[in-house]
């Protein structure tokens, strides 16, 4: 399953599907790469609500030094569960609402949700085989 960036609608993409897939809602191009996706309050509401896969959720501020040093490894995370995975990104000075919602009190914080509830919560970094394995723990 992707999530199409444009109208946050979920794609569900054969593997072996030729060309350039297109969101069956709005009919823009996806991206199939599993990269992380910044999304605004409502964006992430209705991923998390909705989504059929797990969605890892990145609570982040570009002052932070450490959510930049996790970037990298968030997006190797997304890429190699590309389609069983939705990687979402909360800058939360832009959007404070979901943090707040959340109890989240430092960044970065990352949430895996499962059938629009919170399943696992980590706050700080992770080394990228360490995440790799946290994701793949909650995730499935």
């Amino acid at each position: 399953m992707f999530r199409c960036p444009s109208c946050g609608a979920f794609n569900r993409v054969s593997a072996g599907h030729a060309g350039v897939p297109t969101c069956g809602r709005c009919k823009k191009d996806l991206d199939t790469s599993g990269a992380p996706q910044e999304v605004d309050a409502d964006g992430y509401a209705r991923a998390v609500a909705s989504s059929p896969v797990p969605v890892l959720v990145d609570f982040w501020a570009p002052w932070c030094g450490p959510c930049r040093m996790a970037a990298p490894i968030l997006d190797q995370v997304g890429r190699q569960k590309a389609g069983a995975l939705v990687v979402l990104k909360v800058n939360t000075d832009e959007h404070p609402q979901p943090s707040a919602q959340l109890g989240i009190r430092g960044i970065p914080t990352f949430v895996v949700f499962k059938g629009g509830r919170e399943a696992a919560r980590q706050s700080g970094v992770l080394p990228a085989p360490q995440m790799a394995q946290w994701v793949e723990a909650q995730s499935g």
